[in-house]
């Protein structure tokens, strides 16, 4: 698996910002930015202190808001009136 991606320290903070957000599944991150979630832990493992990392794990595995396969229907993602539209990871003009 290679996860060595050209990702700027941008995209990089901001997919480690995905990955700790509970209510973000992995499959959104892999929709944005093309890494599945086997590569976003590859990823936090390489950019965290072990202790932060094994915390992390600890709490998202198996978290149900973390999967969109297991998340029931009535869940819906949280999203800021103020956020602007994200489409395929850039911001859409108003």
């Amino acid at each position: 698996m290679n996860i060595e991606k050209d990702f700027t320290e941008r995209g990089l903070d901001r997919i480690i910002e995905m990955a700790w957000e509970d209510r973000t599944p992995f499959e959104a991150i892999e929709f944005q930015f093309n890494v599945t979630e086997d590569e976003v832990i590859k990823i936090m493992q390489r950019e965290m202190k072990a202790c932060s990392f094994r915390m992390w794990r600890a709490r998202v595995q198996g978290r149900k808001t973390k999967h969109a396969k297991l998340s029931p229907d009535d869940v819906k993602t949280f999203k800021s009136s103020r956020q602007k539209n994200i489409s395929q990871n850039k911001i859409s003009k108003r």
